[in-house]
């Protein structure tokens, strides 16, 4: 008996050991969101942490109940089909997808089935990346911010602004797939404008300067900076640049204004990544990314820097400074 008896306890305190082990390996495993995204980690700040603000409000936490594998490619869009291979190959559990359509065109290409959450700067219907706006069908939702389709905008706002410069310089990224929209969009807006756009490219910063030179050479007198997150990952740059060869320019979102260039419009980024990380909750609670309707911008901003302006020469009309939302003086 006592043998027996030394025979169950052993027995019971291996349980105790095992038990935990068993506990664990039922638990759920965590899941993982695969963040890729065309350009840096530093510019994607305001981008990410608006995404796990809303993501935190649907009840997930990064280390907590959530983990992330992020891919940034550095403003080297060919490295996008790679990354997101990586991610699926991982797997996760759903990806999101930011700085331009190169990162989504490349979730897309990847993968069928992982849910993927973009923030898409065109038409998303157009580019045949959903079926339609309220029911997006297949496994892709999100939101889009337009930005490839208000160049024209842009460029009335510019010639506004500058109504003199009748020939307009326009800086467009080979590598983004909306290049071409871009500039059909621009060269359709000219005539009605009475202006004459030279497109010029680049997509690696060491071009910047080259570029200035020649359209300085063209005598272009203006600068359209094209909707681009490469751009905007250096936009210092261009903002120097741009001030070094006098040239008003205009830019796609507000911090290129707040940081010295002459004059920003589009949409608040950041609302579109909030927008993301909410749907990417609901879609870790269950619900399928083909019955979220994708989300189109509601709010613009138009941002004018009048000491850029004063230090460049350009008189803005008093009827242009009260349509802005936001003057920097």
């Amino acid at each position: 008996m006592a043998i027996g008896r030394r025979r169950f306890i052993s027995a019971m305190s291996g349980a105790a050991v095992a038990w935990p082990l068993v506990a664990r390996a039922q638990q759920p495993a965590m899941p993982v969101i695969g963040w890729l995204y065309s350009v840096s980690a530093e510019t994607g700040v305001p981008t990410l942490a608006a995404f796990r603000k809303a993501l935190s409000e649907a009840g997930y936490v990064e280390g907590r109940n959530v983990a992330f594998e992020y891919r940034w490619a550095n403003g080297n869009y060919e490295r996008l089909p790679a990354m997101a291979a990586e991610l699926v190959a991982r797997p996760v559990t759903l990806i999101v997808t930011g700085g331009g359509d190169s990162s989504v065109l490349a979730a897309k290409a990847a993968t069928s089935t992982i849910p993927i959450v973009m923030v898409s700067g065109t038409d998303p219907v157009r580019e045949g990346l959903i079926a339609s706006l309220n029911r997006p069908g297949g496994n892709i939702t999100g939101a889009t911010v337009f930005a490839s389709e208000m160049e024209s905008k842009r460029l009335g706002l510019l010639h506004e602004a500058v109504p003199a410069a009748k020939t307009i310089a326009v800086l467009f990224n080979p590598a983004n797939p909306s290049a071409e929209l871009q500039l059909r969009d621009v060269r359709d807006a000219a005539p009605r404008l009475g202006v004459e756009v030279i497109p010029f490219t680049a997509s690696a910063e060491s071009e910047f300067e080259g570029v200035f030179a020649a359209i300085t050479q063209r005598q272009a007198t203006a600068l359209l900076v094209g909707a681009d997150p490469f751009f905007n990952s250096r936009r210092a740059r261009l903002i120097a640049l741009a001030a070094e060869h006098r040239l008003p320019a205009i830019y796609e979102w507000r911090l290129f204004a707040v940081e010295g260039g002459l004059m920003s419009y589009g949409t608040v980024l950041t609302d579109a990544f909030a927008q993301a990380g909410t749907y990417a909750g609901r879609i870790l609670n269950g619900e399928k990314p083909a019955d979220l309707p994708v989300v189109l911008p509601t709010n613009f901003q138009f941002v004018i820097n009048l000491k850029t302006a004063k230090s460049l020469g350009v008189d803005i009309s008093p009827t242009l400074s009260a349509r802005a939302d936001e003057v920097i003086e």
